[in-house]
């Protein structure tokens, strides 16, 4: 297996590029079926999905539109358990379906806090969309309409997905040796 160190750990590819492709045209082509005739709103929440969302909009068979927001939860390798934040959504979602395209859901926590937030917002609908979730850790309630992969409860880097702010830029996705 292909290994790679980012800062001071090293970690192992779980996830090749391959499997990656195969599961965002999957869910491409059932959030395509779900709202054909509709216009979504996806929002991706930055900074780990933007690589699945850039992918998953090139895979889909509709007309949308795509805005951003930014949420924060994690320091190091944990969930820090409290959620910052950082960008706000700029534009008004009343009487939309809207889409948050998450990179990876495992306390549930942040997805929760996001989902409140936007339904103050009068949408017509909300779902969800992920990547990845650690269906081990959920620690919350959280509907997860579309999702790409269920991943143990390892903490992992690459496609998107980092150690703190490095390991993002990979086409696999990567688990993290204990023991290298």
């Amino acid at each position: 297996m292909k290994r790679i160190q980012v800062k001071d750990k090293t970690f192992e590819v779980t996830i090749p590029a391959e499997v990656i492709a195969r599961e965002v045209r999957r869910v491409a082509a059932e959030i395509s079926r779900d709202y054909a005739g509709r216009r979504p709103l996806f929002l991706p929440v930055l900074n780990g999905s933007f690589i699945f969302a850039a992918d998953l909009m090139r895979e889909l068979d509709l007309e949308c539109e795509i805005s951003f927001i930014k949420l924060a939860s994690y320091q190091g390798t944990q969930s820090a358990g409290e959620i910052r934040e950082v960008i706000g959504l700029a534009q008004d979602i009343t009487g939309r379906d809207v889409i948050i395209i998450e990179d990876i859901i495992d306390s549930g926590l942040t997805m929760a806090h996001m989902i409140e937030t936007l339904e103050h917002q009068n949408p017509s609908s909300i779902r969800v969309c992920s990547l990845l979730v650690k269906p081990d850790a959920i620690k919350v309630n959280v509907p997860i309409h579309y999702r790409a992969l269920d991943i143990p409860n390892d903490f992992i880097v690459g496609y998107g997905l980092d150690y703190d702010g490095f390991g993002r830029n990979t086409k696999d996705i990567y688990t993290l040796i204990i023991n290298p």
